[in-house]
């Protein structure tokens, strides 16, 4: 099992593409915090990027993107001098799907933001820096920029599902920038985990079988190491033991199977590794501070 693609398909990603932007002169937009993960990519020309919290400004060349994982305001400016402009007034002014700030088209930017459930957010984007920055010149990066050609092409060229096509390929985006995160190393949490010789086959083995009765001297075997070695990696890393993280994932699952299932909650219990429903009740609501039933009740209404 892939722990990527499983945690993927489990947070309940969709993807949703904004108004582009042209910009030229002095120019500054100044974007309130996105509800979801924010992304832009620079199609022509270049600007900076500030963003609220972050020390320093990112330059943003042609081709380059980023991926914004918090809630934070941000600044995209022509330079750091020109007061900002409020982005609502500009993106409702847009004509032809374009808003436009400053005077002339010497800069264009598309972009969207990436959505997931409430606890699929915590789930995919601890531990990950407020700000990703994916260049141009990234020869790793290929992929997103041949993504952000396609999206932009689906979208000029407006073909049957071609705005369809645009929001898969977002996906395709953000699984190719997190790729990016963890092949530069650093970071922390179960992405993190991914990259690191001794976790990522434990975090494997984890996700293949989460309803195996694991114990740490199991996990210490699938990794080749001792078990406080695994234990004291573990914590360092993902910032968790390896069996509070199995406890989480558990959780995770059946927390989605209670959202879209009819399924009794001792079949649910099974099904994710615990002996009863009790026992399932009991980790559930010391992880989500519901009981199952009263989860699955808040989920439908």
């Amino acid at each position: 099992m892939d722990p990527l693609e499983d945690v993927l398909a489990l947070v309940g990603a969709t993807s949703r593409l904004s108004t582009a932007m042209a910009a030229g002169g002095r120019w500054a937009v100044r974007f309130d915090p996105p509800a979801g993960v924010k992304f832009n990519a620079v199609r022509r020309g270049g600007c900076l990027l500030r963003v609220d919290g972050v020390p320093e400004p990112v330059t943003l060349a042609e081709g380059d993107c980023f991926l914004l994982t918090q809630p934070r305001c941000f600044t995209l400016a022509g330079d750091l001098d020109t007061p900002p402009e409020p982005a609502g007034p500009i993106f409702r002014a847009a004509v032809d799907g374009v808003a436009r700030a400053g005077t002339g088209e010497e800069v264009f930017l598309i972009g969207g933001a990436f959505s997931f459930t409430e606890r699929g957010r915590a789930l995919l984007l601890d531990g990950l820096p407020p700000v990703i920055h994916v260049p141009a010149a990234t020869p790793e990066a290929g992929t997103v920029r041949w993504a952000v050609e396609q999206i932009d092409t689906e979208l000029r060229a407006e073909p049957l599902g071609g705005r369809l096509v645009a929001e898969h390929l977002a996906l395709v985006m953000l699984i190719r920038i997190l790729r990016l995160h963890l092949a530069r190393g650093g970071g922390s949490g179960w992405l993190a985990g991914l990259a690191d010789p001794v976790l990522a086959p434990v975090l494997r083995a984890l996700h293949a079988r989460p309803d195996h009765p694991w114990t740490v001297a199991e996990l210490a075997r699938v990794a080749s190491v001792s078990r406080s070695t695994l234990a004291a990696r573990f914590k360092e890393v993902v910032d968790r033991g390896p069996l509070e993280y199995l406890t989480g994932w558990r959780i995770e699952l059946a927390a989605e199977r209670i959202r879209r299932s009819d399924d009794t909650m001792a079949s649910i219990a099974r099904a994710v590794g615990y002996g009863s429903e009790s026992a399932l009740s009991v980790a559930f609501k010391r992880t989500t501070g519901l009981s199952p039933r009263a989860y699955r009740s808040r989920a439908r209404r």
